[in-house]
């Protein structure tokens, strides 16, 4: 489990194809190696990864075909940076939501305007995933916990802080860039135990 609070933005040393899915090298710049293990979880841009070797700071993972198809690690490239975050310990603080790393769809940035200091992005959820998108509620996008202000339809506004750009991805985003997208676990919790409720 995560929180959405990203800690680093990497980027990407290497990509190596390996018979249909390909090994993932990650240098993790501003995170302390020293207590990442092999078997550890690391949220890579939001999809949650298992490491399989280390480097000093570099950092390695085999990424599935499954996860290359289903998200948007299959069109990275070296020289791109992702946003990271090590797995959550029972003795953190819960600073953003409980992120689980499994990416529910890849959605789409629709635009991007300044508000105050800040920035508003719209963006557009596929159409199964955006029945759990909700005003006020929590998304992750690309590993960051954020709060959604306003829903419409399959589009969604969120409010980005300086502070927030300056230490993601975001920065280098532009308006139809392809981001993952996982939507509140509670959210589905709701809804199976409503259809649970509905078939008795």
């Amino acid at each position: 489990m995560f929180t959405g609070i990203v800690q680093a933005a990497g980027r990407i040393a290497r990509l190596e194809p390996r018979g249909g899915d390909v090994r993932l090298e990650v240098t993790a710049y501003g995170i302390d190696p020293a207590d990442i293990a092999l078997g550890d979880s690391i949220s890579v841009s939001g999809c949650c990864l298992t490491v399989v070797a280390r480097e000093g700071d570099t950092l390695a993972f085999d990424v599935s075909n499954e996860t290359l198809s289903l998200t948007t690690l299959g069109g990275l490239h070296a020289g791109d940076r992702v946003n990271l975050e090590k797995a959550l310990r029972l003795s953190d603080r819960l600073g953003g939501h409980l992120v689980s790393g499994h990416v529910d769809g890849v959605g789409s940035i629709v635009a991007i305007a300044p508000d105050a200091r800040s920035q508003r992005w719209t963006l557009e959820a596929p159409a199964a995933l955006a029945r759990y998108i909700a005003a006020k509620g929590s998304i992750c996008v690309d590993g960051v916990s954020l709060t959604v202000n306003a829903v419409d339809g399959r589009r969604f506004d969120v409010n980005l802080i300086p502070h927030t750009v300056e230490v993601t991805t975001f920065a280098e985003r532009r308006v139809g860039d392809r981001v993952n997208l996982e939507a509140d676990i509670l959210a589905r919790y709701v809804e199976r135990l409503a259809q649970a409720g509905g078939a008795q």
